[in-house]
């Protein structure tokens, strides 16, 4: 049995100004894009020239952030938001979806593509596999803030959690109970590391080899869209739902599984459509 390390989420703090460690992980994923596609643009065949790293990286910043945020409240918590609107800018609460920063990088790379004047996927297949790093960063924060935990476990790699450590523990203990000493949570699943291993490493290796050899336009585009929905399917089933969400049907379907259906049958279709293409391109 495993025992969480008790992170401070807090980084920093100078005075009443605090930088907590899940900003800057979105700091670190975005850093690690900007890296990774000047090197992806060092290709002849690259549809971005590093000089434009920055105003895509731009582009889809704003798209992860906006969209991500709007999509919390439309997707996890619309009822608190019809009751007080302002809750849509109190990010220092917390809240992102991910569904919902798909959404907003999907518009951006939509509006940039224009600007460029060359076609959607012409830029979607270059930014697909720098999203992994950023998933990983952003599920690495989510461990640090002690979110988003999975359910209950007896397995050796079960964690338990101390109560006392902070609000999110605070509520995970009054959730599903606590172990005989009443200090630590019952061992649950660290369902942010699962995610970060599937939808961080194992998805940018996938992405990463495919991205580097000769493919139809829309495979990488396509991979992405199958292998984030399947590896967020999974981990749903050990992850517990939103609290005041709850399962939405047969007492396992979650809303993350739910929003990751579309994901899964659209990158089923992409990566049919391109492999009925015999042209290939570098």
């Amino acid at each position: 049995m495993l025992t969480y390390p008790n992170i401070d989420p807090v980084a920093l703090s100078l005075g009443a100004f605090k930088i907590h460690w899940y900003g800057l992980t979105y700091l670190l994923g975005f850093a690690a894009a900007w890296w990774l596609g000047r090197r992806r643009s060092s290709n002849p065949s690259s549809p971005i020239i590093k000089e434009q790293m920055e105003d895509l990286l731009f582009y889809c910043a704003l798209g992860v952030v906006l969209g991500g945020r709007i999509g919390y409240i439309l997707f996890y918590n619309f009822g608190a938001f019809l009751h007080d609107p302002l809750i849509l800018f109190q990010v220092w609460k917390g809240g992102m979806a991910f569904h919902g920063g798909l959404i907003g990088v999907l518009l951006a790379m939509a509006i940039y593509a224009r600007k460029l004047d060359t076609t959607f996927f012409h830029v979607a297949d270059f930014v697909a596999p720098l999203v992994p790093i950023g998933l990983l960063s952003g599920r690495i924060g989510n461990f640090i803030n002690a979110e988003l935990w999975g359910g209950p476990t007896a397995s050796a790699i079960g964690m338990r959690v101390a109560c006392d450590h902070n609000g999110n523990t605070e509520a995970l203990c009054a959730r599903i109970g606590t172990s005989a000493d009443g200090l630590y949570s019952l061992p649950v699943h660290a369902s942010q590391l699962y995610e970060a291993a599937l939808e961080g490493v194992l998805l940018f290796s996938l992405l990463w080899l495919v991205s580097a050899s000769p493919r139809p336009r829309m495979a990488v585009s396509g991979l992405f869209l199958l292998g984030y929905g399947l590896f967020r399917f999974i981990v749903e089933f050990v992850r517990m739902p939103d609290e005041h969400i709850g399962y939405l049907a047969f007492n396992w379907l979650t809303m993350g599984q739910l929003l990751s259906l579309p994901m899964l049958l659209f990158g089923l279709l992409l990566l049919g459509l391109a492999y009925r293409s015999k042209e290939k391109i570098a």
